[in-house]
């Protein structure tokens, strides 16, 4: 057959399939829901994980793709403190003076200890909710992004004296102080006073929840004499390569001046790990590839059901429309035709189902989106998967109904009421 006569044929079937939705409305919405479900619960799901891994990427374009971590052990899930492993229980805690180790290797462009906890911000009454706080230096818009709305960042006196200062971020001190300028006063971190000197706004585009932005950042001295750190999940060195040094290169220089410090034989391992952003992100890719796998196979469950009731659907059409295929066998149709004609008219069924639960699926991660404060872009290549996935049930699910249609004797099928 020549391709024009396939595309009369195909148009053909496909208002056939169409006059008979429009005849049966409810029994083809109810058909469909199953397939209008499961798309929709694949497409909101992929929009949020789209929009948190930009989100994620964002970041880590923030700190730049060289930066990377020492820590004094690396795990992709924080571990008790006080019920550490023996592999971790025995390596030493990073220290002030490896942080200057390697801030002076000629291959880093900067490198400092860094800590952080969860306390409250508290001004004459008012408080914010837990909130992070960083213990860090004025190096931390070089890894974090963001820059000072007001005041300044810490002077050199004050990081090495642990000086009882705060840059505060500019949401906090709104909450805070409203339209009042909080420079000069004093508020309480963690229950401890201390003065604000600056305020400081992060980068839009960086991943923070509602509840575990950064609120504050503090001298890390003063973080360490006053407060009581998390040393193995929550104590680093932030690293950044000089320019034309590559992560590589920079991690080895690394290693080699924490093991001569460390006094570490060739035949010991390191008592400490290196994170990069790369590692980084795929923890997160673990994580939401996890939690996307359980999305799809419940939305699975929804298709297979949507399938069936496709194939249930098409039987009792067939049984309907007996008397129209013995009169279209009659009139030279043969069991090809009879079986695309069914066929396309389970596609065209799961088809529009694919569509409507694309449609929805998509304005509902968006909606949930916006409302995490998460910018996202619509998962086309996904797009494209689901719609060819929902025709592609309505095929496999109408295959049997297409057989039985297409078996049926002509002369039984015009004599059936």
């Amino acid at each position: 057959m020549r391709l024009p006569a396939l595309i009369d044929q195909y148009k053909e079937n496909l208002r056939i399939a169409m006059d008979t939705l429009r005849v049966s409305k409810l029994r083809s919405g109810l058909t469909i829901l199953g397939v209008v479900i499961g798309v929709a619960t694949v497409m909101t799901m992929a929009s949020i994980v789209e929009g948190l891994r930009s989100q994620i990427i964002s970041t880590v374009e923030v700190a730049g793709p060289t930066t990377f971590y020492v820590v004094k052990a690396y795990s992709q899930t924080p571990v008790n403190p006080q019920n550490l492993p023996a592999w971790i229980r025995i390596r030493p805690d990073l220290s002030e003076e490896e942080a200057d180790l390697v801030r002076r290797l000629p291959e880093t462009k900067y490198a400092a200890i860094w800590a952080q906890i969860a306390a409250r911000l508290a001004y004459q009454g008012e408080r914010t909710q837990m909130t992070t706080v960083f213990g860090a230096d004025a190096g931390y818009p070089e890894i974090q992004g963001g820059e000072l709305t007001d005041g300044r960042w810490f002077t050199r006196n004050e990081v090495a004296s642990g000086a009882s200062v705060v840059v505060v971020q500019d949401a906090m001190a709104r909450r805070l102080f409203g339209r009042v300028s909080p420079l000069g006063k004093t508020i309480e971190v963690g229950g401890r006073p201390m003065e604000v000197i600056g305020l400081y706004q992060p980068p839009e585009n960086i991943f923070a929840p509602q509840g575990s932005e950064t609120g504050a950042i503090i001298p890390f001295k003063l973080m360490d004499a006053q407060f009581t750190v998390d040393k193995t999940n929550a104590l680093f060195i932030p690293v950044k390569p000089r320019s034309g040094v590559t992560v590589a290169a920079a991690q080895e220089a690394v290693t080699i001046a924490m093991r001569e410090h460390r006094r570490l034989r060739p035949a010991q391992q390191n008592s400490f790990d290196l994170i990069t952003q790369d590692q980084i992100l795929e923890i997160f890719d673990q994580l939401t590839g996890v939690f996307f796998l359980v999305m799809i196979v419940l939305a699975s469950v929804a298709l297979l059901v949507g399938g069936i009731g496709v194939m249930a659907i098409m039987m009792v059409s067939v049984t309907d429309r007996t008397r129209e295929i013995g009169i279209r066998k009659a009139l030279g149709a043969t069991r090809g035709d009879i079986a695309v004609q069914f066929l396309i008219e389970a596609a065209t069924l799961t088809g529009i189902g694919g569509l409507i639960g694309i449609v929805i699926g998509l304005g509902v991660g968006q909606l949930l989106t916006r409302l995490l404060g998460i910018n996202a872009s619509p998962p086309v290549a996904l797009t494209l998967i689901a719609v060819g996935v929902s025709v592609g049930i309505g095929v496999v699910f109408g295959v049997l109904p297409a057989r039985r249609a297409a078996r049926l004797d002509p002369i039984e099928a015009l004599r059936y009421e």
